[in-house]
């Protein structure tokens, strides 16, 4: 973005937040209050005090620094007269703006539908509601995420604006100076899959969710050690590779990232599992041939444009042909365009730990992938 307040030092941005934020109201040193215990979640921190409740989010890029904090305050209750710094948010928050599908789909199970007014990166959202919404003038698209129609986000009059975080992007332009909570869902930093789900438990605080979410949360937890018990039972530990070339680069997931911590509750093999990133990691095709090109099964994403052989995945590059499960037949997508895999697996990482399962044990009767078909032949 580029508008000035992007070149604000970060210091004299959050003091100004400050002073916006408590209207007026003298900030107070917390009581203990009654800490929410997180079980998976790392980045985030919710305590329950007399009148409000406090939501802190680690800095997923600055280790022992605050990315956010939040003072969560029932709306129909009159505002403490001292309260702690951070951004006020008047809950439930009934008047929505969201920028990422995955958290639009999450509304849908938490019940929220009715919450949501405004989307951003509309063509990208596979989620009917929000499209049918759309359609029928109910909810707003509000343009692309990375430069909204800010005017557009100023006319709905949203209560918050829940958009994700990135490291070293300058902020998040004008949209910090119309005085709308910007919720920084920074879930996705989270290093296993589990504790980034846990997040729909603050976002059930902010929707007036919270035993829905709560509900929901302990569902998906259930479910996910189920089906890691069940894998562990597998006689075979296939290898896996994930993704393919962007460019002249492949973006492998690191050994500690969300997508390192499915194969390995999978009981499957990877060939960076002892990497201690949490990222991805840039690799040439040639590294990753020599180090993954035995990998039994072979995934990754795609975006459309038709159906995907071996023909034609080899006439993206010609290498390809030197892997294992190009050779073996054993090469499986998901074509994200049709199928709605960001919109469900951040929340529903089950859904996912079954179809890797399913890939790399057929022997254990899981039935079809959800969201992976094969390459044709």
């Amino acid at each position: 973005m580029t508008h000035h307040l992007k070149f604000i030092p970060l210091l004299a941005m959050a003091l100004l937040a400050m002073a916006s934020c408590h209207n007026g109201r003298e900030p107070l040193a917390e009581d203990d209050g009654d800490t929410i215990q997180m079980k998976y979640a790392t980045l985030l921190h919710i305590v329950r005090h007399d009148g409000y409740i406090t939501v802190t989010i680690d800095h997923p890029w600055k280790q022992g620094a605050t990315l956010h904090k939040y003072i969560l305050v029932d709306k129909d209750s009159t505002l403490p007269s001292r309260m702690p710094a951070g951004t006020v948010v008047r809950t439930p928050s009934e008047r929505n703006i969201v920028f990422n599908t995955a958290h639009c789909q999450l509304m849908e199970w938490l019940g929220a539908e009715k919450q949501l007014i405004g989307v951003a990166d509309l063509k990208y959202i596979l989620v009917p509601f929000v499209q049918k919404g759309v359609a029928s003038g109910n909810i707003a698209d509000c343009g692309d995420g990375l430069n909204p129609v800010v005017e557009k986000v100023v006319e709905l009059k949203p209560t918050l604006l829940m958009l994700s975080p990135f490291e070293n992007s300058g902020g998040y332009g004008r949209l910090e100076s119309i005085g709308i909570p910007l919720i920084e869902c920074a879930d996705y930093m989270e290093t296993s899959a589990l504790a980034r789900a846990e997040w729909m438990r603050f976002y059930g605080l902010l929707l007036g969710k919270e035993q829905e979410a709560d509900s929901l949360f302990a569902v998906v937890d259930s479910c996910y050690h189920q089906l890691t018990t069940l894998a562990k039972t597998a006689k075979s530990q296939r290898s896996i590779i994930n993704e393919k070339l962007t460019g002249s680069t492949w973006y492998v997931p690191g050994g500690k990232s969300t997508v390192g911590g499915l194969i390995a509750d999978a009981n499957g093999r990877y060939a960076w599992s002892g990497d201690s990133h949490s990222g991805s990691l840039a690799m040439t095709f040639e590294t990753v041939l020599d180090k993954a090109g035995d990998s039994d099964v072979w995934i990754f994403n795609h975006f459309g444009s038709g159906l995907l052989t071996y023909d034609r995945l080899a006439s993206e590059y010609a290498g390809y042909k030197e892997m294992k499960a190009f050779k073996q037949h054993n090469t499986w997508y998901v074509d994200t365009q049709r199928v709605p895999y960001f919109e469900e697996v951040s929340f529903h990482p089950d859904y996912l730990l079954h179809d890797y399962i399913t890939l790399l044990h057929p022997e254990l009767g899981l039935g079809l992938p959800k969201y992976y078909v094969p390459v044709k032949q």
